[in-house]
């Protein structure tokens, strides 16, 4: 049952020299707010007040005024069925929240996943709060893929993460196994498309695909079983990136159904997103977490350590 909601964040701001002249509507574009949140603001009564009077967007800006802006959202949360389930909650305050995702959880409801999924979870975990929820996952991490996600709690979060992602200010690497034994290090930079004919699959495609560039550095090999290690960081967020760069340099992940499903390893594709880091959206602090390798990727390197590695 889709139920409509309203959420509100409050937030104030001392206007610095530099600021003084600018109008509202200026100086919160340049602190990061989208256009979009921008005109929400503008249509939404009280949503500026300085000394305690309630102004308009095009209000210029004195130095030393102090501005109170309320973001109210009023919408219907998307319909996402609550599900309980477990949860494996890193850090959470009230802007976001970031999760460890295990593997074989996909993260937006689809065909076929309209209770498994993340969203599915949350809309439990906060229904249970008594908070009103709308599921904004910051990054995307594939169904088998397992590790740190980014999820904001609100529009301006989202907006202000959203432009973190946009200006390469989140900081993601992965741990991965892959097949034999992968050079020291190096760098992907090859295109990627959609494989014709296929709604999921995607190829290498320098001639149409959309930039694409992945770094690795190999942290181990095991030669009984022909694997190794990797720790990789991408430059682009292209859809199975890491994946397809992988299999096209020759060292495919193992477990992987689409690009080499070759199951005497691992079951699933041997990716985690292992470290996670950007600028908080509100304090502008950074900030960073890791998350452990799961059973089975660590039964396979069982002394590697996330938290010494990264």
């Amino acid at each position: 049952m889709v139920k409509s909601c309203i959420m509100n964040t409050t937030l104030n701001y001392i206007i610095k020299p530099e600021d003084a002249g600018k109008t509202i509507a200026g100086f919160l574009l340049s602190a990061g707010y989208s256009s979009r949140l921008v005109v929400h603001l503008r249509n939404t009564a009280g949503s500026f007040y300085i000394g305690g009077t309630c102004v308009f967007s095009n209000r210029p800006l004195t130095a030393g005024d102090i501005l109170t802006v309320h973001i109210t959202e009023k919408k219907s949360s998307e319909a996402v069925l609550p599900v309980s389930m477990p949860l494996s909650i890193v850090y959470e305050d009230e802007h976001l929240i970031v999760l460890n995702k295990p593997a074989g959880m996909p993260v937006h409801p689809s065909q076929g996943n309209y209770g498994n999924t993340l969203a599915n979870g949350l809309a439990w975990y906060f229904s249970e709060k008594g908070e009103d929820f709308v599921f904004r996952a910051v990054n995307r991490l594939d169904r088998d893929t397992s590790g740190l996600l980014l999820v904001a709690k609100n529009m301006l979060s989202s907006c202000l993460l959203s432009d973190q992602v946009r200006l390469h200010h989140i900081r993601r690497e992965y741990a991965a196994i892959v097949m034999g034994k992968l050079p020291d290090e190096g760098t992907v930079d090859v295109p990627i498309a959609r494989k014709d004919g296929s709604t999921i699959e995607r190829v290498p495609d320098p001639q149409n695909g959309e930039a694409a560039i992945t770094h690795y550095r190999r942290i181990d090999y095991k030669e009984n079983t022909d694997l190794s290690f990797a720790r990789l960081s991408l430059e682009t967020g292209r859809t199975h990136q890491i994946r397809v760069h992988m299999k096209y340099i020759g060292h495919p992940l193992p477990g992987d159904f689409l690009y080499n499903p070759d199951y005497r390893f691992i079951k699933r594709q041997a990716l985690h997103s292992a470290y996670l880091s950007f600028l908080h959206p509100i304090t502008g602090e950074r900030i960073e977490f890791t998350a452990p390798l799961p059973d089975d990727m660590a039964l396979l390197f069982p002394k590697i350590s996330i938290s010494e590695l990264f």
